[in-house]
C-alpha cells in the first residue's frame, strides 16, 4: 500500500506500507526502513546506505569512483543515524495528513509512533536484548539474510579452518530439545510484529546438521511442534510446511546416506549449503579444511537424492598464486561430479582478509602470494567456463561477506 504524507511544513513524503515494513521516502536523498516492530532497518542518506543489524551494528555502503566501497560504524556513529531516523519519523507522525482510509490510517500512525520512539537509547537496549537471545551470528548465506534465524546448534563442529573466525572461542554444542523449544519461543518474543519480515528458516550455526540423526529428527519435531507460535512469519500457512535451510560441511554431510535426506525433506528441509572452497585436495589440506573434495562430491549427490536441493560455496583466491591452477581445475571437476541443476546454487565468495584470521601467518610462513581482486575474478571466469550442467544449470551467484547483516 502506498499513501501519500503531507507535513506540517507542508513537505510531501511516500510510505510503502508491507506485509513486514514500512518505507517512508523523503524525497529522493533520504528514505527510511523499519519493520513492524519499529526497528530501524535501513537508512539512505545522500548516496550512502546504512543498514542496521538487530546486533546494533551498521554497515555504511556507497559508491565512490566506480567501485563499491563499505564500512562498518562505530557505536557513536550508529547512534546517530538512529537518532536522525526517528527525529525525520517523529516529525512526520506530528501532524501529518496522510492521503488513505481512516483504517490505513489508524494503522500507519501505529507504525509511525513504533518508529519514532526507537532512539539511539531504546536501540542499544534491544541490541542487548538479542544478544541474550541468540549468540552472535556468524555468517549466512546471502539468499538467508531475511530468513528466520534459530540456533538448533552453537558454534562450529569443527572450527580448524585457517580463513574463518566467524565461531572463534566458542566450543561447538548441540541444543537438547528442551533448550530448543525454549529458545523458539524467546526469539518469537523479541521479534514480535517483526517476524513478519523474514521468510523461511535458517538453522544456525555454522555446521547445524553435523547433528547424527537420531538426534537431529527429534530437533527438527519439536520445530514443527513450535511452527504455531511463529505465525507471523511471511508466507506461513497454517499446516503447511515452512522451508528450512542449513550448513553442512562436505566430510560430515558425506556421512548421511539419500534416505536420511529424504526424512529431513519430510520435516521442511529444502537446501543445504556446503562450504567446498575448492575441489583441490592439498589446498583444502593446507586451509585445515576437514574432509577432501571427495566428501563434498558424496554429500551432495546424497542431498540431491533425498529431495534436497544444494548450494556449493567457492573461495576464490584460496591459496594464492600457489595453488591456482589446481584450485580452478579441481574445482570444476568436482562441481561437474555434483549432478548440480534447477534450482541449486553455487556461490563464488572472494577471499577476504580478516583480523585474527590464521590464514595471514600461514600465508606469511608458506610464502604463499596473495591473487588481486582481478585475478580473483579470472579465477571465476575460469571455473565457470569450464562447468557442465546436462539440464537447467544452478543459479552462479557472489558471496560477499562483507555485506552481511542480520
Amino acid at each position: 500500500m502506498i499513501v501519500r504524507a503531507t507535513t506540517r511544513a507542508k513537505k510531501i513524503v511516500t510510505l510503502n506500507v508491507q506485509p513486514g515494513s514500512l518505507t517512508a521516502a523523503f524525497g529522493e536523498q533520504t528514505v527510511l526502513v523499519y519493520d513492524r516492530a519499529g526497528r530501524l532497518w535501513s537508512a539512505f542518506f545522500f548516496g550512502c546506505t546504512f543498514r542496521r543489524g538487530l546486533d546494533g551494528g551498521v554497515l555504511g555502503k556507497w559508491t565512490e569512483h566506480g567501485q563499491r566501497e563499505r564500512r562498518r560504524l562505530d557505536r557513536s556513529e550508529a547512534a546517530l543515524i538512529v537518532d536522525r531516523s526517528a527525529a525525520l519519523m517523529s516529525d512526520l507522525a506530528d501532524g501529518a495528513v496522510f492521503d488513505a482510509p481512516p483504517r490505513a490510517v489508524q494503522e500507519i500512525e501505529t507504525l509511525l509512533h513504533r518508529a519514532m520512539r526507537f532512539t539511539a537509547l531504546v536501540a542499544r537496549a534491544d541490541a542487548e536484548h538479542f544478544l541474550r537471545v541468540y549468540w552472535p551470528l556468524g555468517i549466512l548465506p546471502p539468499d538467508q539474510y531475511l530468513a528466520l534465524v534459530l540456533q538448533m546448534t552453537e558454534g562450529c563442529s569443527f572450527n580448524t579452518c585457517t580463513f574463518c573466525t566467524f565461531y572463534r572461542d566458542r566450543p561447538f554444542r548441540i541444543k537438547s530439545p528442551d533448550e530448543f523449544r525454549a529458545h523458539i519461543l524467546a526469539v518469537r518474543d523479541y521479534l514480535g510484529d517483526s517476524l513478519a519480515l523474514r521468510r523461511g528458516i535458517f538453522l544456525a550455526d555454522a555446521n547445524a546438521l553435523v547433528v547424527p540423526q537420531k538426534k537431529l529428527v527429534p530437533l527438527l519435531q519439536v520445530l514443527r511442534e513450535k511452527l504455531a507460535e511463529l505465525k507471523g512469519l511471511r508466507g506461513f500457512k497454517p499446516n503447511a510446511p515452512v522451508p528450512l535451510f542449513a550448513f553442512l560441511d562436505g566430510f560430515s554431510g558425506s556421512k548421511k546416506s539419500a534416505d536420511d535426506y529424504a526424512e529431513l525433506a519430510a520435516h521442511g528441509l529444502a537446501r543445504i549449503y556446503i562450504g567446498l572452497e575448492s575441489g583441490h585436495d592439498p589446498l583444502l589440506s593446507w586451509l585445515h579444511k576437514p574432509g577432501r573434495a571427495a566428501d563434498a562430491v558424496r554429500a551432495a549427490r546424497a542431498i540431491k537424492a533425498g529431495g534436497v536441493k544444494v548450494c556449493v560455496i567457492v573461495l576464490l583466491g584460496a591459496g594464492g598464486t600457489r595453488f591456482a591452477e589446481g584450485h580452478v581445475r579441481d574445482t570444476i571437476q568436482a562441481i561437474n561430479s555434483m549432478a548440480l541443476g534447477a534450482g541449486d546454487l553455487i556461490y563464488f565468495s572472494d577471499f577476504v582478509s580478516l583480523p585474527g584470521q590464521p590464514y595471514g601467518q600461514v600465508a606469511e610462513r608458506d610464502d604463499v602470494e596473495p591473487l588481486t581482486v582481478d585475478q580473483m575474478h579470472a579465477q571465476r571466469r575460469a571455473i565457470e567456463s569450464g562447468l557442465k550442467f546436462s539440464g537447467a544449470p544452478p543459479k552462479l551467484s557472489a558471496y560477499d561477506i562483507r555485506e552481511f547483516v542480520y
